[in-house]
């Protein structure tokens, strides 16, 4: 009667062979809790990302709707106590009529008071203020932040070296300013979906008129 030979090795802590099959399955366990930690690891990745964008999110809805508080009430800040939208003030003449530099610098002179110019600029900064702290409509909120933010870039005219009163423009970048920070943000938020965490999009999504328009979420 011939015996099989089982291939073995020392065991970890006895000194023992232990037979292969058993050198499987602790390999199979091995290669399980590699894995388990891998996931534990995506995962804990994917929700520190989500809060982070979440976060961003908020403190940018927070610069939008405060704008549009400030310029409503004249709180104080960028508009004076008494001039503010609700007193019969224009919160947009002050910048349209201030531009000094660019292509456009008579057409946007000539928008400075104009009723309907106050309305889209003030429903803009309300409206990509609350979508952004509410986390809904993120898409809408890109489109609609990266045009007001284009019409104020072409505002103030980054290029220009000097206004056209001469006097430096001290601007520090020909391109790239807050404007166009503030605008990758918008689009990075809605590229990431970032209203799902601390934030209404997953029932906003979940509506049906969203769910058939996927360019309202």
């Amino acid at each position: 009667m011939s015996i099989m030979a089982v291939h073995e090795t020392p065991g970890p802590h006895t000194g023992f062979p232990l037979p292969s099959r058993h050198r499987a399955r602790t390999a199979r366990k091995a290669d399980d809790t590699t894995a388990d930690t891998t996931d534990t690891t995506t995962t804990t990745a994917a929700a520190t990302r989500a809060r982070v964008f979440a976060g961003l999110r908020i403190v940018t809805g927070f610069v939008f709707l405060w704008a549009f508080l400030d310029k409503t009430f004249g709180w104080g800040y960028a508009t004076a106590s008494g001039k503010g939208w609700a007193d019969g003030g224009s919160p947009a003449k002050g910048f349209l009529s201030g531009v000094a530099a660019g292509p456009m610098e008579s057409t946007f002179h000539s928008w400075a008071g104009a009723g309907w110019a106050n309305w889209l600029f003030m429903l803009g900064l309300l409206g990509v203020g609350l979508a952004l702290v509410s986390g809904i409509a993120l898409r809408l909120a890109a489109v609609a932040g990266t045009a007001l933010m284009a019409f104020m870039w072409i505002a103030e005219w980054p290029p220009a070296k000097a206004l056209s009163d001469g006097t430096p423009s001290m601007s520090s970048n020909p391109l790239i300013d807050y404007h166009v920070l503030y605008a990758a943000v918008l689009i990075a938020l809605a590229v990431a979906s970032a209203g799902t965490t601390w934030g209404l999009g997953r029932t906003w999504a979940r509506l049906p008129v969203v769910r058939d328009h996927t360019w309202l979420r």
